[in-house]
């Protein structure tokens, strides 16, 4: 006999990504930004009172909330702090989602999502994208409750033209959701940010794991209009952020200098390591995310993963449909990049 439901008895989890402990490792499977995070994160996490530490933070995250409001252009009233993106992924099913009601996602993603809606209990319609990731338009047809399009996308680093995610919303417009995860978009060309304003429907999803170097922290929020927001709020978690992860991600949030020097480092690496993949003889696009999709020159993606472990170099492997010619390669600091690299020839010439 079990205790558990029979769709969590039956539940494959999530798997997330290896983490090392200490020692000399190259870490370029999860995607973290390679740069510590600002000084500014640093001070505000030395200075923050303890006293604090005995009350209830800010059930809103109010201070947050102001800060990321003035960055983008909209209201407080327009934003939700969560633990995290992952956590704002959890509200969002749990909020629109059920037996009957569908969540849709262009295949392949972000494989928390189907995790998600198996917890839910609630259909889950996958559309496969085409070879050059374009947004399917039988996405719509699907007339979810609920619509994620991860974008930029994982794992493929393609983008998706905010215009094209405009014509999904209007065409779901009363009848669901559009959810754009932007956890990538710092490292993209455009955002969805627009779409908040001229579409009732649509939720973007953005996180500070990425970009501002602070995936330790698990912080992330929500851009919507306010009815959604409202409504979500009911969902959410009492005290869902903590009082240090507010003042540490408000820290971060507002240094702009910093974040966008490191945004462009990484660009810059990004160019550079494609070209030497490239040059190996592995196949990839380019990417809009801080990873690299790429296809191992003899396909066998599962061998030279684990090649690379051996030498304390570590990426991600993902044994599914599409993906097992591959490895998914995080943008790392020159030094780690150039490691890889090194590996990588000697590994190829044997």
């Amino acid at each position: 006999m079990s205790y558990f439901r029979d769709n969590i008895e039956q539940l494959t989890g999530y798997s997330p990504g290896y983490q090392p402990r200490g020692g000399d490792v190259v870490k370029l499977n999860t995607n973290e930004n390679p740069y510590p995070p600002s000084p500014a994160v640093i001070e505000a996490i030395r200075g923050f009172d303890p006293e604090k530490l005995r009350r209830y933070p800010q059930p809103l995250a109010d201070d947050f909330r102001s800060a990321a409001a003035k960055l983008l252009g909209v209201s407080a009233g327009n934003i939700m702090a969560t633990n995290g993106g992952d956590d704002l992924l959890t509200i969002a099913v749990r909020s629109f989602c059920g037996p009957g009601r569908a969540l849709a996602y262009p295949v392949p993603t972000y494989s928390l999502y189907p995790v998600l809606a198996k917890i839910q209990d609630c259909p889950a319609v996958e559309v496969p994208f085409d070879g050059d990731f374009n947004l399917p338009a039988a996405l719509a047809d699907a007339s979810a409750a609920l619509t994620i399009v991860c974008n930029p996308n994982a794992p493929t680093a393609s983008f998706v033209q905010p215009a094209e995610i405009e014509k999904l919303a209007r065409r779901l417009e009363g009848k669901g959701v559009v959810l754009v995860d932007e956890a990538y978009v710092d490292y993209a060309p455009a955002n969805c940010i627009g779409l908040v304003k001229s579409c009732g429907n649509v939720i973007i999803l953005r996180s500070l794991s990425k970009g501002y170097s602070l995936a330790g922290l698990r912080f992330g929020y929500a851009v919507a209009n306010e009815g959604l927001i409202d409504g979500m709020m009911k969902v959410k978690d009492s005290y869902n952020v903590d009082a240090i992860a507010i003042a540490a991600a408000t820290a971060a949030i507002t240094d702009r200098k910093y974040f966008q020097t490191n945004i462009d480092r990484i660009k810059s690496q990004r160019t550079i390591l494609t070209e030497s993949l490239r040059g190996l003889g592995f196949e990839l696009r380019d990417s809009s995310t801080n990873f690299l999709p790429a296809r191992c020159p003899d396909g066998n993606a599962s061998d030279m993963h684990q090649k690379l472990a051996k030498r304390n170099i570590y990426v991600r492997y993902f044994n599914l449909p599409g993906l097992t010619d591959k490895l998914r390669i995080t943008v790392g600091t020159e030094e780690q990049n150039r490691r890889l690299v090194d590996a990588l020839n000697e590994l190829i010439r044997k």
